[in-house]
């Protein structure tokens, strides 16, 4: 084989170990994850430390085979929206946020990127989703909601200072699952005045 043809194939060889090169590499997209956090990510350490923990747990290490971007408003929430719409701009799989102040603006910054609220206590209340059920859109996570169980700390509570007579509820109004909480603790007080009577 003359060496004309010969360095050709070499070429050929090299152009195509180059081309299969930059296809396993797209074909291997390193995942991507957004973390959206009113407080700051010092005070929420723990939270994050459990976050990568279970993603560890799951095969993923992050800076190896996962690459998380941390976004926090050290506070200040009127900064979440911008910082909502700068993660969505990063072409993320995924968007994670830290209950509901966190969520509104995520679902504000992007209608197709998934959303997962790690907490929230009434996704559907705050016009997150459709229903627990079937939440459509492009959000899901994890609901705390969980009122009934307001009306059953009286009940313990009474139980454990068995001479109670008087207790305060503190707790915004601005919140739904606040408002179907204080209507259990209200069941629950009036069932508890009535039996002392």
């Amino acid at each position: 084989m003359n060496k004309a043809r010969w360095s050709s194939i070499m070429v050929a060889a090299m152009l195509l170990a180059v081309c299969v090169s930059a296809e396993a590499q797209q074909a291997k997209k390193v995942p991507r994850i957004g973390f959206l956090f009113v407080s700051s990510l010092s005070s929420n350490s723990a939270r994050a430390e459990a976050f990568r923990q279970g993603l560890r747990e799951l095969g993923y290490v992050e800076g190896k085979n996962i690459i998380i971007d941390w976004r926090s408003a050290e506070g200040k929430p009127d900064r979440l929206l911008v910082l909502a719409s700068e993660l969505v701009r990063l072409k993320l799989d995924v968007v994670v946020t830290a209950g509901p102040a966190a969520t509104r603006p995520a679902k504000e910054a992007t209608v197709t990127t998934p959303i997962i609220m790690a907490q929230d206590t009434d996704p559907v209340g705050n016009g997150f989703v459709a229903s627990l059920a079937r939440p459509g859109g492009n959000i899901t996570g994890l609901s705390t909601l969980s009122p009934e169980l307001s009306g059953k700390q009286l009940e313990l509570l009474k139980e454990i200072v068995p001479k109670l007579s008087r207790v305060a509820v503190f707790g915004s109004s601005k919140r739904p699952g606040n408002a179907q909480a204080l209507k259990e603790i209200e069941l629950a007080a009036g069932a508890a005045e009535q039996g002392a009577c």
